[in-house]
């Protein structure tokens, strides 16, 4: 919830929800079900699109977790609909062969004290395609509790939507730009 107040705060609107039911939460294997998780996210994305007040907004996925992962598998199902995914602490290495065929700018967050991921985050980088960058967070574990750290997330999250979701006309320029780069905030 503080990601998506701070994204509000921002002049960027969020629709918050949990991916899996109460119910579902109690099976641990349903965490890592991305098909099942993504499958979720177009349905909102499809619920937002009949929203007449909604529907020609620019929008991005941002995810944590797994639901990182189901935010790359859902924006290769919706290429034209979503404009750019964040994912934060997440696992985009359980996206798959969808890390192939992602095209909307990207950007990974990773805490600088979260080893093992980082080294997921970077292999899934190398395989995205498009504007994408990976943000290390020094001294963050992975879930950002540090002093500051959640902070840094949401700066660079809010910025990359700015930068991506701008305006329709800067997602119709025909330009491509890619980031590869890896920096400490």
């Amino acid at each position: 919830m503080a990601v998506a107040g701070a994204l509000n705060a921002r002049g960027i609107a969020t629709l918050l929800f949990d991916l899996l039911t109460p119910d579902e939460e109690v099976d641990r294997a349903n965490v890592f079900d991305i098909p099942l998780l993504a499958a979720r996210l177009v349905d909102a994305v499809n619920w937002l699109d009949g929203q007449p007040t909604l529907a020609k907004l620019p929008l991005g996925l941002f995810g944590a977790s797994t639901g990182a992962a189901a935010a790359l598998v859902a924006a290769t199902k919706l290429p034209r609909r979503v404009g750019a995914v964040v994912s934060r602490g997440g696992r985009p290495d359980l996206a798959g062969d969808a890390l192939d065929r992602v095209r909307a700018p990207t950007l990974l967050v990773v805490g600088g004290a979260d080893v093992g991921v980082i080294e997921l985050n970077e292999q899934a980088l190398a395989r995205l395609q498009g504007s994408k960058a990976l943000e290390i967070i020094p001294g963050a574990s992975h879930l950002f509790p540090e002093s500051g750290a959640l902070e840094a997330v949401i700066d660079h999250a809010a910025r990359w939507f700015e930068r991506h979701l701008a305006s329709e006309s800067a997602k119709s320029t025909p330009a491509a730009e890619t980031e590869n780069k890896r920096r400490g905030s």
